[in-house]
């Protein structure tokens, strides 16, 4: 009984461990995002962005779990507000940074020194992308069918939902601060005021194409 026990909670850690890399890995606009925002400010605020990220995609694995198919049902129907809704908050984002970054080129470096912009906080940064990762429907539907498609007799035991959900909270927090370690070092390598020019329009040109691809 001990080794059957064992043997679930083994399956149901490995499966959300699978589940949260899976989500996560594939780079979009949000993971897009978290790159570009964090090589304009830090570190610390970048992985608490990333936070943000894991914490949206853990709340909907424990919404999957809880929810299963009537979850998969009561989504279908607002499924297209949805993705439309993401797309305009993603297209929002990519034309406001690419705004700010074309203002702050054009400003004088001696009055860029004397008026710095003020970087999101930490906190900021932590709720704006749960926000905008809680307005990507393919998290949830993407949760719901995982579960759905590997849901056994054990699935619904309380201790193997919460191993599930924590793992997939671990696996896709591990990924999200591994791009925003990435983000910090290419911030610090493109110093320049041109490089973190083209930095930002670049990444507002990406977020833009997803957004559009997205709404498509």
């Amino acid at each position: 009984m001990e080794a059957h026990a064992s043997h679930v909670v083994t399956a149901a850690l490995v499966a959300g461990l699978i589940a949260g890399y899976g989500i996560a890995v594939p780079v979009g606009a949000v993971a897009t995002y978290l790159v570009s925002l964090t090589a304009r400010t830090s570190l610390r605020t970048g992985v608490c962005a990333a936070l943000g990220v894991a914490t949206a995609d853990g709340l909907y694995a424990l919404v999957a779990t809880l929810g299963g198919s009537a979850l998969a049902g009561a989504l279908r129907p607002v499924l297209v507000p949805l993705r439309w809704a993401s797309a305009l908050v993603l297209a929002a984002l990519a034309v406001r940074g690419a705004v700010i970054a074309v203002r702050h080129y054009r400003t004088r470096p001696q009055a860029t020194r004397s008026t710095p912009p003020s970087p999101p906080s930490p906190a900021r940064a932590y709720l704006a992308l749960l926000g905008i990762t809680l307005l990507n429907p393919t998290t949830v539907v993407y949760f719901a069918a995982l579960v759905l498609g590997t849901r056994t007799a054990d699935a619904t035991a309380p201790l193997e939902q919460g191993v599930f959900v924590l793992a997939a909270f671990v696996a896709s927090a591990s990924w999200q601060v591994l791009l925003a370690g990435g983000g910090a070092l290419l911030g610090r390598v493109l110093t320049g005021r041109r490089g973190r020019l083209v930095t930002a329009l670049v990444s507002s040109g990406v977020i833009l194409a997803l957004a559009a691809g997205m709404a498509a």
